[in-house]
C-alpha cells in the first residue's frame, strides 16, 4: 500500500472515530435531558467505560473492508448501517455477559447507535467531497474495454465524486478492463500483463444485466474452476413476503398525510376543471391480470378532441411518442395537472392499489393493455411481480430513456431485487420529485 493510500484511509478513520467520539457526548447530553416518571434515572459513564464499543464499531467497519475500498455512495451506507447494527447487537450481548447491563442505559446506547447511522453516512459525503478536491487523494484508473463502455464508465468516475477516482492513462494507480465484447484470449492477456504492474486490477463482467454483489461464488477446487450462482430474487417466497410487509407498514405511515394531501389537492381539482377527481384506467399487473389504476385526473374532460386537433399542427410529436411513450407538449392537462405531473402527486391515489394488493411501493410502471405487445421479451420478467408507484428507471433518467431502455431498468430491478434497493430507490424518487430531474 503506497503512502497516498495509507494516508487515504487513515484519515476516513480517525474521521469516524472523532465522529464517534463526539456521539458519545452529545448522546450522554440527550439522554440526561429526558426525565419522566417511567424513565429511569440516568448514570452518567464516562468515555474510558464506553471506548470498548467505539472500538466494536470501528472493528466491524473495517471488517467490511470500508477504509479498503472505495465504494458507491450507497453500497458503503449499506455496509455501515450494517456494521452499526451488528455492534449495537454485540454491545448488548456483552454488557449482558458482563452483567454490568443495568450500569448502560439502553435508551442511551439506541440513542447513541441511531445517532451514528444517520451521522456516519452523511459525515462521510462531507469528507471525501473535501478529501477528493485535492488531486493527490484521487485514484487514477487506466480503463481499457470498448470505446462507448469505456466513456461510460469515465463519465461515471466524472459525476460521482464519493468514488474519488479519475480516468487516466497516464501514471494510473490500477486497472479497471470492461470485458464486453472482448475476446477470452484477449481478456487473459491483459489480466497477466496488469498484474505484474499494478496491485490493483478489475474485471467489469460481460453480463451487465446481473448485480454480482448479491450472488455466491462456488469453488471447485480440484479443476480450478468457479460457478456463480444466481436468482431471480423477486421470485423467492421469502422476498415476495417481506416485500409485502415493507410494502404494509409504509403505506400504515403513510396514511394519515396521505388523507390530508387527498383533501388539499381534491379542492384543487375540482377549482380547476369540470371532472372527476379520480381517473381510471386498466392496467397490466402481476400474473398478466389487469387491474384499476387510479390517478388524479389531469386532463380536460374534452382531452381526445383536443389532442386530435394539435396532431393535425404538429406531426413531429407523434414520433416522439413513438419513441418515448409521451408528448413533449401534452394539450390535454389541466392546469393543475401540469403541476400534479410535474411533481409526480398524480400517482399518489395508487395508496389505494397498494391496500387492495394490486401494486408495490416499488416495482415496474403500471403498463397500458395496449402496451403488451410492445413488451416483447421482457413481459414474463416484469408481470411477474406487482408494478410499483415509483421505481428504478423513475430514478434513472425519466423522459430521457427510451421504451426499451425503461424495460431493461426494470428486468434488472426484478433480477437483483434487494430491500436496500427499495429504499435507496424512494429516498431517490424524494429528490427527483423535488428537483424534477432524474437522479443517480
Amino acid at each position: 500500500m503506497t503512502n497516498r493510500n495509507i494516508l487515504h484511509n487513515a484519515t476516513l478513520f480517525v474521521v469516524d472515530s472523532i465522529i464517534l467520539i463526539a456521539l458519545f457526548y452529545i448522546s450522554t447530553s440527550f439522554r440526561a435531558s429526558i426525565s419522566g416518571e417511567e424513565i429511569p434515572v440516568f448514570n452518567s459513564i464516562s468515555l474510558s467505560n464506553f471506548i470498548f464499543i467505539i472500538f466494536i464499531i470501528l472493528f466491524f467497519m473495517q471488517s467490511e473492508k470500508i477504509y479498503h475500498f472505495r465504494y458507491d455512495f450507497w453500497q458503503e451506507t449499506k455496509k455501515i448501517l450494517k456494521s452499526i447494527f451488528l455492534s449495537y447487537l454485540m454491545a448488548l450481548t456483552l454488557l449482558a455477559l458482563m452483567k454490568t447491563n443495568f450500569e448502560y442505559s439502553r435508551l442511551f446506547l439506541t440513542i447513541y447507535f441511531i445517532s451514528a447511522m444517520l451521522l456516519i453516512p452523511l459525515s462521510k459525503r462531507f469528507i471525501k467531497k473535501l478529501l477528493y478536491s485535492f488531486d493527490f487523494f484521487k485514484n487514477r484508473i487506466l480503463i481499457i474495454g470498448d470505446s462507448r463502455e469505456i466513456d461510460t464508465l469515465t463519465d461515471e468516475f466524472k459525476k460521482n465524486f464519493y468514488l474519488g477516482q479519475v480516468a487516466t492513462d497516464k501514471e494510473y494507480h490500477a486497472v479497471v478492463i470492461i470485458s464486453k465484447g472482448m475476446r477470452e484470449e484477449r481478456l487473459d492477456t491483459l489480466i497477466s500483463e496488469y498484474l505484474k504492474q499494478k496491485k490493483d486490477l478489475y474485471i467489469v463482467p460481460y453480463l451487465q444485466n446481473i448485480n454480482f454483489v448479491h450472488s455466491n461464488i462456488l469453488e471447485y477446487y480440484n479443476i480450478r474452476t468457479n460457478a456463480i450462482h444466481l436468482e431471480n430474487r423477486l421470485l423467492i417466497k421469502r422476498n415476495i413476503l417481506i416485500k409485502y410487509f415493507f410494502d404494509t407498514l409504509l403505506t400504515i405511515l403513510v396514511l394519515p398525510l396521505f388523507m390530508i394531501i387527498h383533501i388539499i389537492l381534491t379542492i384543487l381539482i375540482k377549482l380547476d376543471s369540470k371532472g372527476d377527481i379520480f381517473f381510471r384506467q386498466q392496467r397490466l399487473g402481476k400474473d398478466n391480470k389487469n387491474f384499476l389504476c387510479y390517478k388524479y385526473r389531469t386532463m380536460y374532460n374534452n382531452s381526445d378532441k383536443l389532442l386530435t386537433e394539435y396532431l393535425k399542427n404538429h406531426p413531429s410529436e407523434i414520433n416522439y411518442y413513438n419513441r418515448y411513450h409521451k408528448y413533449q407538449n401534452d394539450p390535454r392537462i389541466t392546469t393543475i395537472g401540469k403541476i400534479l405531473r410535474a411533481t409526480s402527486l398524480d400517482e399518489l391515489p395508487q395508496v389505494i392499489n397498494i391496500l387492495k394488493g394490486e401494486m408495490s411501493w416499488v416495482g415496474p410502471r403500471p403498463y397500458m393493455l395496449n402496451e403488451s405487445d410492445k413488451l416483447g421479451e421482457y413481459l414474463p420478467f416484469i408481470l411477474r411481480v406487482k408494478p410499483g408507484i415509483t421505481g428504478l428507471w423513475q430514478v434513472s433518467g425519466r423522459n430521457n430513456l427510451t421504451f426499451k431502455e425503461r424495460n431493461e431498468l426494470e428486468v434488472w430491478y426484478i433480477k437483483n431485487w434487494l430491500l436496500w434497493d427499495d429504499f435507496v430507490i424512494l429516498i431517490k424518487t424524494i429528490k427527483v420529485v423535488l428537483l424534477k430531474v432524474g437522479a443517480r
